[in-house]
C-alpha cells in the first residue's frame, strides 16, 4: 500500500475556508531533525504524537472508543525517510496486523516547509497581526485573516510552527481546527523505532510493488486497464457507474454478503461527519451527510448509480469482517462505466483492497439490470 500524504496547515486552511493555498517558503531557522511533537486536535486528523530522529520517523495515533467509534483505535507508522518506506500497525489488535508502504513528499513532518507560517504567505494571505500569547507553554505571534471564515493563527517564532488555527464561520461558534500541545527538541529513545515483533514478517518480505505491480497482480491482467478510483479531479463528463465487489487473484465476483451506502453530496470544503453503527448482528446502520444506504439497489451483485457527480463517498460493510470506506473521484470511459472493489479477503477487510476503475478490458462491460 501506498502511505498517504500528509495536508499542510495551509492546505487545511484552504479546505476549510474556501480559500487559495499560497506558495509555501522555507521557514527562517532550520528545521530541527530531532524532536517529539504532541498533537492535541485536528479536524483534519486524530490526535497523536510524532517523534523524529534523523532518519528515522513515528506517528503514533489514537482514538478511545465512543459511540461513534464504538471500538477506537491505536495505530503507529514507522518512516525511514532515506528509502521512503513505512510500516503501520494496529496495536489494539492481537495479533498485531502490519502492512508495508511506500510514500513521496510530505509524510506528516510539523516543521516541514508545507507546514510552516512564513511572513511572507501570511503577508500573501493579509494577515493581521494580533498580538502576541503564550499557548501550551509556547510564545506566539497572533494572526488573524478574514476571509470566508475568519481564521486566528498562534505562530511560534523561531520556525513559523503554527501552534493552533481556529476557525470562525459567520455566524458560527470559535472551531479549533489543529492545536499542538508539547515540543522536545531532545532525540526520542532508539526504541520508538523499532518495528514490533508482529511486524517482523511484513519487514522481511521482497521488495514492496510499485501501484502497477500491485493493480496487476489483483487483476490478473494489465494495470494500463485501470486507473485507481482515489486520484483526482474527477473528469468532466458525466456517466452512470455499474459498482461491483470482486476477490483480489481471481477477480470472481462477491455478490452478496456486505452493505453499500453512497453519499453524492460531498463537499470537499465542508466535510461531512458520518456515524456507522454496527449492531451485535454485525449490522451496519449509515448516517451523516448525504449518506444513504443502497444495497437494496443491488441486482446479481451490480449496484448502478446513475449520473454520478464528480466525487462521492462510497462505503462498503462486511458485517463483523470489517469496512471499507473512499472518497470516489468520477472517472468515465464509456456512458455506462464499471468500478470495482478488489478486496483481498472478505472474511478480514483490514487484509486491504484497491477501487478501481475499469477503463478497458475484458472488465470493462458488464450486463446490469437497468
Amino acid at each position: 500500500m501506498q502511505a498517504s500524504k500528509s495536508i499542510s496547515w495551509f492546505a487545511n486552511l484552504a479546505l476549510l475556508a474556501g480559500i487559495a493555498a499560497p506558495q509555501l517558503r522555507s521557514q527562517s531557522a532550520p528545521p530541527p531533525t530531532t524532536y517529539t511533537v504532541t498533537i492535541a486536535s485536528s479536524m483534519m486528523s486524530p490526535p497523536g504524537t510524532v517523534y523524529r530522529s534523523g532518519s528515522k520517523a513515528l506517528i503514533d495515533r489514537s482514538m478511545p472508543p465512543s459511540p461513534e467509534l464504538p471500538k477506537g483505535f491505536h495505530t503507529r507508522t514507522l518512516y525511514d525517510l532515506q528509502t521512503n518506506t513505512s510500516f503501520t500497525w494496529d496495536v489494539s489488535q492481537t495479533p498485531m496486523p502490519c502492512s508495508r508502504g511506500t510514500f513521496s513528499g510530505s509524510w506528516g513532518d510539523p516543521f516541514s516547509p508545507d507546514s510552516i507560517a512564513t511572513a511572507a504567505e501570511l503577508a500573501q494571505q493579509n494577515a493581521k497581526a494580533a498580538g502576541t500569547e503564550t499557548v501550551n507553554g509556547f510564545a506566539t505571534k497572533v494572526f488573524e485573516i478574514e476571509q470566508p471564515a475568519k481564521i486566528k493563527l498562534w505562530v511560534e517564532s523561531k520556525y513559523g510552527l503554527v501552534v493552533k488555527m481556529q476557525m470562525t464561520q459567520a455566524g458560527g461558534q470559535p472551531q479549533i481546527v489543529s492545536e499542538i500541545k508539547q515540543l522536545s527538541l531532545a532525540a526520542p529513545p532508539a526504541s520508538t523505532f523499532v518495528l514490533p515483533a508482529d511486524c517482523a514478517a511484513t519487514a522481511a518480505a521482497p521488495g514492496i510493488p510499485t501501484e502497477s505491480e500491485r493493480i496487476a497482480a489483483e487483476t490478473g491482467g494489465n494495470a494500463a486497464d485501470f486507473v485507481n478510483a482515489g486520484t483526482g479531479p474527477g473528469s468532466q463528463n458525466s456517466c452512470t457507474v455499474l459498482f461491483r465487489v470482486v476477490h483480489a487473484g481471481s477477480m470472481e465476483p462477491i455478490a452478496t454478503g456486505f452493505q453499500v451506502a453512497v453519499d453524492p453530496t460531498v463537499d470537499i470544503q465542508h466535510p461531512a461527519s458520518y456515524t456507522m453503527g454496527v449492531g451485535a448482528d454485525g449490522h451496519v446502520r449509515f448516517s451523516g451527510g448525504g449518506l444513504h444506504e443502497v444495497t437494496a439497489q443491488i441486482r446479481n451483485g451490480v449496484l448502478r448509480i446513475d449520473n454520478v457527480p464528480p466525487q462521492f463517498d462510497l462505503e462498503t460493510a462486511f458485517g463483523n469482517a470489517g469496512s471499507s470506506s473512499s472518497l470516489i473521484y468520477r472517472h468515465c470511459f464509456a456512458p455506462e462505466t464499471v468500478l470495482l472493489y478488489v478486496v483481498k479477503n472478505p472474511g478480514k477487510i483490514s487484509d486491504g483492497g484497491d477501487w478501481l476503475w475499469v477503463k478497458s478490458g475484458k472488465y470493462a462491460a458488464v450486463t446490469a439490470p437497468h
